[in-house]
């Protein structure tokens, strides 16, 4: 009798849940449907604070929707404060298939390194191309794009780990980011996604129902300033996500600080 009702409970909670996912899939492919249209036609100089403005609008609609149902709490208002600072890297953890989005909902100037084949997906590519997001199949031109954007003034998302975390509490961190910030001079803002949901880690189905709500808090940490030696600020932006992060699993600390917090080598 306790597994029926078990079993009910999570179809019944199962229908919100699902239903927000409908909601993100239907606004991202209605955009892109739009996107295809004006990316033809539209300069870079426009399509590119269009394109980014307009998928940071669209996700910050969807957290707050998932907030209102009470199926997820995020608290990223961290972010606010950075959200018109120009030339800024963001170097993030990365727990979830949704972080990208928990970022770029609050930073209308950001970019994300995109894998090539997600620029031909129904639901993202047309929209990524319009707001001119960066792909990796290339190294070279990667680089290349991310610190030309960095010098127009626009911010750069990126996860260093690459993909999902496995291995927590971080991936091994790949080249690319500091070889990116001391091109650009560009500085690394570190920001650390807290949740203790298991929901779209690496290895979770898309239909299994976890544990709500879903809870997401972004902290800043520490700036990086850019430096001649980029391999062995990679190796010291790992050890600090490394050791932030176990830490955190011990000690409590304000979810979101208003100010990001100096490093000694900035």
């Amino acid at each position: 009798m306790m597994r029926l009702f078990s079993l009910l409970k999570t179809a019944l909670l199962a229908v919100p849940l699902y239903a927000l996912l409908l909601l993100l899939g239907t606004i991202s492919l209605a955009w892109n449907m739009v996107a295809m249209l004006l990316q033809p036609v539209l300069p870079a100089r426009l399509a590119r604070p269009l394109g980014r403005a307009t998928i940071a609008l669209a996700y910050r609609w969807f957290w707050a929707t998932a907030s209102l149902t009470g199926m997820m709490r995020i608290d990223a208002e961290c972010l606010d404060a950075l959200r018109d600072e120009r030339g800024l890297i963001f170097v993030a953890n990365h727990p979830t298939m949704l972080d990208a989005l928990l970022l770029v909902a609050r930073l209308p100037r950001s970019a994300c390194i995109m894998k090539a084949d997600l620029m031909k997906n129904i639901f993202l590519g047309a929209g990524a191309r319009l707001a001119h997001y960066i792909r990796n199949d290339s190294a070279r031109a990667m680089v290349r794009l991310a610190v030309d954007d960095l010098r127009a003034g626009g911010q750069l998302v990126l996860f260093p780990e690459g993909t999902r975390t496995v291995e927590p509490p971080v991936n091994s961190f790949r080249p690319g980011v500091t070889l990116i910030a001391k091109l650009a001079q560009a500085p690394i803002q570190t920001v650390f996604i807290d949740t203790d949901s298991p929901y779209l880690g690496k290895g979770w189905p898309l239909w299994r129902v976890p544990p709500l709500p879903v809870v997401f808090k972004l902290r800043l940490g520490q700036r990086f300033a850019p430096e001649q030696d980029s391999n062995a600020l990679l190796k010291q932006l790992e050890q600090y996500f490394r050791q932030n992060m176990e830490q955190r699993a011990t000690d409590a600390q304000p979810a979101c600080p208003s100010t990001p917090r100096a490093h000694t080598s900035f």
